[in-house]
């Protein structure tokens, strides 16, 4: 596994990080998928309070015990669970991201989280009370860093002007490159590091039968699975083609992936050492489908 920083922070993290959302509720088998991903070298868990209403942190929480120093946990806030359990309102003030830390570090069996996200955001929020919430829990050595979870390019903007940020996770892939636009290239020149989610686009570049994804039709997204099966051989399998085209961009410091199986999880870590897509096969990728543009919070 290679690793790489994550912005201008001091944590270095695995290329390829496990997004634990895909957690089910069998532990024996979140233990055995846990577990294997230690020894594949993935070093970077992304959790959040709002997954199984908590039962994902106390679940990684559980399994990472005894191994927490080597081991990087991200986790976030900002959606708040309604009393009656009926769904979730979106929360970034002060006080609740105050006291949502401790529930999170109760779950986590944890004294710090290495990086707490917001969980999403709006230009209309108070940006700089999140901030300072996010501050204070920093200054108290309960959480490292601090990033934010978002796609919206207003969000992102503001937060890179505002706050010590270390990282932003989006969404991005073959099937989802609006990030290049202009977010991209803004963090890098801000050493902001970049999580990736999506990179397999719901398993439509990699197994799934085509379907409309964001505003592309089916024929569009069977141009891009196809592409990317054009590239793949037995050195590098159509899910390691798909992560390497995110990788390879230089303001990535991981691809985070939802894994449910053992099987995935041998075909995505070994993504990190995949032969690189050259400057054709990029060309080749990025010439299969037109590249989409953020419509809304730009």
């Amino acid at each position: 596994m290679n690793y790489r920083s994550l912005g201008k922070s001091d944590l270095s993290v695995s290329e390829i990080g496990f997004g634990c959302m895909s957690l089910g509720e069998d532990q024996h088998a979140n233990g055995q998928l846990i577990n294997r991903a230690i020894e594949t070298g993935i070093n970077f868990f992304d959790t959040a309070d709002l997954y199984q209403k908590g039962a994902n942190e106390t679940s990684l929480g559980n399994m990472l015990k005894g191994r927490r120093k080597s081991l990087i946990i991200a986790t976030k806030v900002g959606n708040q669970w309604r009393p009656d359990g009926s769904g979730w309102d979106w929360n970034p003030r002060k006080e609740y991201i105050l006291a949502s830390v401790e529930g999170s570090l109760k779950r986590l069996q944890t004294d710090y989280i290495d990086l707490y996200q917001l969980h999403g955001g709006t230009i209309d929020d108070a940006i700089d009370e999140s901030i300072e919430a996010f501050e204070i829990l920093k200054a108290q050595g309960k959480i490292r860093h601090y990033g934010i979870s978002s796609i919206r390019p207003n969000v992102i903007r503001e937060y890179v002007k505002r706050s010590g940020i270390v990282s932003v996770m989006m969404q991005y892939s073959l099937l989802d490159r609006r990030p290049e636009e202009t977010c991209l290239t803004l963090l890098k020149e801000h050493d902001i590091g970049v999580l990736s989610r999506g990179s397999l686009a719901r398993g439509l570049l990699v197994y799934k039968p085509p379907e409309s994804y964001l505003k592309y039709d089916s024929s569009e997204v069977r141009k891009a699975a196809c592409a990317i099966r054009s590239l793949s051989s037995e050195k590098r399998s159509p899910a390691q083609t798909s992560i390497r085209f995110v990788i390879q961009n230089p303001a990535i410091s991981s691809a985070v992936v939802g894994i449910r199986t053992l099987d995935q999880l041998e075909d995505v870590a070994s993504a990190s050492h995949a032969p690189w897509l050259t400057e054709n096969e990029m060309r080749t990728l990025r010439e299969s489908v037109m590249a989409n543009r953020y419509d809304q919070h730009r």
